[in-house]
């Protein structure tokens, strides 16, 4: 069975089990009931005789679009409010003061709500997908001032580089699920080890780069030059192809007639992912935008 390079999607796929049932992007009037009844014997949920999970109906692809939706208008509010209270201040250092904590507290706090969400099955609870989107939303807000404002060169429009920043990002999700409808590359667990295996080697970089620094040593990957380009170049490959897993798992989690609230993981999964994409496309316009 496929497992997701996401470790919240894992979370998800794991606590509901695939079966046969309507799937992503195929949500057509009168499939539902078909599909159910064709393949009634493949659902645990009936085969097994388990108590129903919820009290209401299963997850669709609507509930993916709007718990999604919601998530990711709390994360641009948050980010928009947090980057307006940074830009007010009348000095540099004093935006910087301001910013540099707020980045801190919203790439740890969001870092650990994940941690919680994965390893403690709390990933479809709508409070801590939300509180992530916050906290998520005032690392966005603090990065987006950082790499616009401070690390590129004087006369570049930070509210242009972060729009093709934003543009970048929404143009790699939306292509990305047109090759996954499509099916012009196909999630295969060939696919998936191979997908895994990049994230891995790149994680043991930035793991590496930074145990260096720490001793004054810098391995090139997020110093702006040849190297730093090339290797932003690939964590944006990685986090695209990563949102093919990341629709596969919900595409199973419809198809398995998971609970409804189900929905809010795959909105988490799918928010952690564009926020690695966002910022990772943020870095590199920073580089191409430095002196």
């Amino acid at each position: 069975m496929r497992e997701s390079s996401n470790p919240v999607m894992r979370g998800v796929i794991r606590d509901n089990q695939p079966a046969p049932y309507a799937g992503f992007g195929q949500a057509i009037p009168g499939a539902q009931t078909g599909m159910m009844q064709a393949g009634q014997q493949a659902n645990p949920y009936q085969q097994q005789n388990y108590a129903p999970t919820t009290a209401g109906r299963t997850i669709t692809i609507d509930d993916v679009v709007m718990k999604t939706g919601i998530t990711l208008g709390v994360l641009i509010a948050v980010a928009i409010a947090t980057y307006a209270a940074i830009v007010t201040r009348a000095t540099e250092s004093a935006q910087l003061s301001l910013a540099m904590p707020l980045l801190l507290v919203g790439a740890l706090g969001g870092f650990v709500l994940v941690l919680i969400a994965s390893f403690g099955r709390k990933q479809d609870n709508p409070a801590i997908v939300l509180s992530y989107a916050a906290l998520e939303g005032l690392f966005v807000g603090s990065i987006s001032f950082v790499f616009a404002n401070v690390v590129v060169a004087d006369g570049v429009s930070a509210g242009t580089m972060i729009g093709q920043a934003v543009l970048g990002t929404l143009g790699v999700f939306f292509g990305m699920l047109i090759v996954y409808k499509v099916g012009a590359i196909r999630v295969t667990p060939r696919f998936t080890r191979m997908l895994m295996a990049g994230l891995v080697g790149v994680l043991v970089l930035m793991l590496g780069n930074l145990v260096l620094g720490l001793f004054g040593v810098d391995m090139g990957i997020r110093s702006g030059g040849p190297i730093a380009i090339i290797f932003s170049l690939v964590c944006i490959a990685l986090a695209a192809f990563s949102f093919l897993l990341d629709f596969d798992s919900a595409d199973r989690l419809v198809k398995a007639g998971a609970p409804e609230k189900a929905a809010w993981g795959v909105a988490l999964g799918l928010t952690v992912t564009l926020v690695w994409l966002y910022v990772e496309i943020l870095r590199l316009l920073s580089y191409l935008n430095s002196d």
